[in-house]
């Protein structure tokens, strides 16, 4: 039998374990060690649990657990890469579910041996799982093309959110001092109303900022278990759940960082003009794209990969949509094989979670080292021969740069317009999410290769064989003389 100072002991452990899993996940190479460490933590915290709790019928406990694996392995291996940021905020509905409903058979406690603080954590976990559960679905439906993408306002939207938040203060009354356990009726309601502000808070953003949404959501479903644990008085739950809370607090911070405004502005947005204007308030060049001057775009890009000696890949969430990061990969392996210098440039936000687009690339096994960020990319452009765009368009829009009272003005974006020539393998000329014209499709420098980007960066890399195999080679010439 177990004392308490062993019980803690093992609660340490666990956790210590568990933090270790999370540090590997700063780099792409110990990622998914890290991942395997924290599911090991995970499955430990459940013997724990189940030990302890004997009341538990060790066959229901078998089953459930079963059938969950079994459910969510089966989701898994269905899932494809442009699929899994849509997956991620289900799962993190998934986890606000779970949340309130642990919070409400707890606060549901007829026996008495609920306290103050565990009916308030409990009232708060519930609210807070319930929003999250309606927030994620919102965003997986965005992000799995099921709902409209964009951003959504309803007539009235801050005094619905306000009205909302008072009626759930109301609620909470009689659902967290009621003796003997709270009335299940003011429970099921603080439920559904919590459930509608989280949609209608969710339904509102879109677009650029989804990565904002996506890590504030993560650190919601980690806050509602934090609230859960101490409502049970599970030390597991309620460190891992705070563990979750910290990292994706501090994710929506960088995230926010990257979009260079504060949150409030990414979940109280102000109404932007769609008319772009640059910084004298002339109106920008159209980005109707010149591609009908180039008699061959892909004579043109062959040339200029053939010329470049350094290069710089920019993918984005069209190379996601097109399944191109295997090609990309190989491309970038090809042009090093040609003596060329490579690299990746990572925009933050680009895709549609966090590191989505360092995930698509693993998948691809490009090299980690090859990988670099927005402020280590920015510098070197000026001095890049080639950038070659691969389904990006918003966070290499110059016009974030340039324009005013644009949804992604003010935006940090990759400089790809400073390069001596931009590559472009987008789907066509179109703006992206932002709704924002790219005037880099009108740029001089630019070469288009506007369709599949998939099917383009397979046809620049065959170009690209043709011209190495007519290259005479030094080993290839035949001596005549004797």
């Amino acid at each position: 039998m177990m004392t308490n100072s062993s019980h803690l002991l093992a609660d340490l452990a666990v956790v210590v374990l568990f933090l270790a899993g999370v540090a590997q996940f700063r780099g792409v190479r110990g990622a998914r060690s890290g991942n395997l460490t924290a599911a090991f933590a995970l499955v430990c915290s459940v013997l724990l649990v189940l030990y302890r709790h004997r009341m538990i019928d060790p066959v229901y406990a078998g089953i459930a657990l079963l059938a969950g694996c079994a459910l969510g392995w089966w989701i898994a291996v269905r899932v494809n890469m442009v699929q899994i940021p849509a997956m991620v905020a289900f799962q993190h509905g998934a986890g606000g579910v779970a949340a309130f409903l642990v919070a409400y058979r707890e606060l549901t406690r007829t026996d008495g041996s609920v306290t103050a603080l565990g009916a308030w954590s409990g009232n708060l976990g519930l609210i807070i799982g319930a929003a999250t559960f309606s927030g994620s679905l919102i965003a997986s439906g965005k992000l799995a093309n099921r709902i409209r993408q964009t951003p959504v306002t309803l007539p009235g939207h801050n005094m619905i959110l306000l009205g909302l938040l008072a009626t759930i203060g109301i609620l909470c009354l009689p659902a967290a001092l009621a003796p003997g356990g709270a009335p299940a009726a003011a429970l099921v309601a603080l439920i559904l109303v919590s459930i509608l502000l989280g949609g209608i808070f969710a339904v509102r953003i879109g677009g650029a900022d989804m990565p904002v949404l996506i890590s504030f959501l993560n650190a919601t479903a980690g806050l509602a278990a934090a609230f859960c644990g101490v409502s049970i008085g599970n030390r597991l739950l309620a460190a891992c759940g705070a563990t979750v809370a910290a990292s994706g607090s501090i994710l929506t911070h960088q995230m926010c960082l990257a979009m260079n405004r504060p949150l409030a502005r990414v979940f109280l947005p102000l109404p932007v003009s769609r008319p772009e204007l640059n910084g004298e308030g002339a109106p920008l060049p159209p980005a109707s794209p010149p591609a009908a001057a180039q008699e061959d775009p892909l004579s043109a890009a062959v040339e200029a990969a053939r010329q470049a000696a350094t290069v710089m890949i920019i993918p984005g969430y069209g190379m996601a949509q097109a399944q191109a990061q295997v090609e990309t990969v190989r491309l970038a392996n090809r042009l090093l094989e040609m003596g060329k210098q490579v690299k990746f440039a990572i925009h933050p936000i680009a895709g549609r979670m966090p590191g989505h687009m360092h995930v698509l690339l693993a998948e691809a096994e490009a090299d980690p080292d090859m990988l670099v960020d927005l402020g280590e990319a920015n510098p070197e452009f000026q001095n890049t021969d080639l950038a070659v765009i691969a389904g990006a368009c918003d966070v290499v829009n110059p016009a974030a740069i340039t324009a005013a009272g644009t949804p992604i003005s003010g935006m940090p974006i990759l400089k790809a317009h400073e390069a001596r020539r931009v590559l472009v393998c987008n789907l066509d000329g179109r703006p992206g999410y932002s709704g924002v014209e790219n005037p880099l499709y009108s740029s001089p420098n630019a070469i288009l290769m506007f369709g599949d980007a998939r099917a383009s960066l397979q046809r620049l890399l065959e170009g690209l064989d043709e011209l190495q195999a007519a290259t005479p080679r030094p080993e290839s010439v035949i001596s005549l003389g004797g």
